[in-house]
């Protein structure tokens, strides 16, 4: 049962990660401006799921050869197909690998629904993140409920390993903590980091206290030892900010593993 539910967490997560990059690359945008529904040189991008790639008709290609050539006898580029966003076999090797290691972590347990079938939001989230340095509400919002909804249900079922009212507390007490920073030094610690701490600390609660507090401060020191490379790197590079989201949840994933494994 365990090789087969990696193994079914890895196809899972390499399909979620092929679809992720459309996603990603439409949700990419500065706050106030709408999503993005053109690729870079004008086609428009249908759809929300899939690789980024403009595959154009076969008349819209033969339609530019005829109306023009480079200087070797190729069509216009633009009327060429072209990839645009992030490439999908690297990005469904990452998710795939991802799914697997959660899947084996957990184990055959129902809590391993909610980590494995939630882990694509959060890389997507991620990527979003540190492309325009934004943690949009419409993924952190109804990530921070799946989560609490799917250990809920799982805290029901027989073989959890876990605690659902942990759980419930372990968000509230990671995003209050984490909204305290904010109000501190609104500059460093954006809001949009308080709301994907709420699903941090429901997935890292439902471990206990150990996990959690494991899981807040390692995702605090990741992204303080990039903060310190950035400062030891030049002048150039201390003035700059970085997306926190990824070292948060990279934080979040390690001691889920830690709490996984332990159980």
């Amino acid at each position: 049962m365990g090789v087969t539910l990696i193994v079914l967490a890895a196809g899972y997560g390499a399909t979620a990660g092929w679809l992720l990059p459309r996603a990603a690359y439409r949700f990419s945008v500065e706050p106030g401006e709408p999503w993005r529904d053109r690729c870079p040189q004008g086609h428009r991008v249908r759809g929300w799921l899939g690789p980024a790639r403009c595959r154009l008709p076969a008349e819209t290609v033969v339609q530019g050869q005829g109306q023009g050539r480079g200087s070797g006898g190729r069509p216009p580029e633009s009327a060429a197909p072209h990839a645009y966003g992030r490439r999908a076999v690297p990005l469904a090797a990452l998710v795939g690998a991802l799914c697997a290691v959660l899947g084996a972590a957990v184990g055959a347990r129902p809590e391993a629904l909610a980590y494995v079938g939630l882990a694509p939001v959060v890389v997507l989230l991620s990527l979003v993140d540190r492309a325009v340095h934004r943690l949009p509400d419409v993924l952190t919002l109804p990530l921070a409920a799946a989560v609490a909804a799917g250990l809920g249900a799982a805290a029901l079922l027989p073989r959890a390993a876990g605690d659902g009212r942990l759980a419930l507390l372990g968000g509230g007490a990671l995003g209050a903590a984490y909204l305290l920073l904010h109000l501190i030094n609104p500059a460093g610690m954006g809001f949009g980091d308080v709301k994907l701490a709420l699903s941090m600390g429901v997935a890292l609660g439902w471990y206990g206290w150990g996990v959690w507090s494991a899981g807040a401060f390692l995702g605090l020191l990741y992204g303080a030892l990039y903060g310190l490379i950035l400062l030891l790197r030049g002048p150039d590079e201390r003035n700059q900010g970085y997306a926190f989201g990824p070292f948060m949840a990279a934080g979040a994933l390690t001691g889920v593993l830690l709490g996984g494994f332990g159980a």
